[in-house]
């Protein structure tokens, strides 16, 4: 299993591909290694594979460590799921356990 958290308060899984135009990023909010925030997490690592193989970057903020990082993105609840990257920036607030509602939040597949 993997931490949800790290030393230096941020923790970054990179895949693959090393074309900007390509890379997806996420970031994570979370609040130490809460089962809820472990879900997320390895919800979304299991998202990303399926889905996003070799053109991702999740990045994990714990919150906990470094509350103040919470204004740039404007994170009210955790655990917070933003995607920086293809614009625009898109919020899914939960466990990510509903995979169709994450796909279509991160805009991977088409409302039906």
């Amino acid at each position: 299993m993997n931490k949800v958290n790290s030393s230096k308060n941020e923790k970054q899984v990179s895949q693959g591909s090393e074309q900007k135009q390509d890379k997806w990023i996420l970031r994570l909010y979370v609040a130490g290694q809460t089962p809820r925030c472990i879900t997320a997490f390895n919800n979304l690592k299991i998202i990303c594979e399926e889905n996003l193989k070799g053109q991702y970057q999740i990045e994990v903020i714990d919150l906990l460590l470094n509350p103040q990082l919470s204004r740039d993105d404007q994170i009210l609840a955790i655990p917070t799921l933003v995607r920086k990257l293809p614009f625009p920036v898109r919020k899914i607030i939960g466990d990510l356990s509903n995979t169709e509602k994450v796909l279509v939040g991160l805009d991977l597949k088409l409302n039906p």
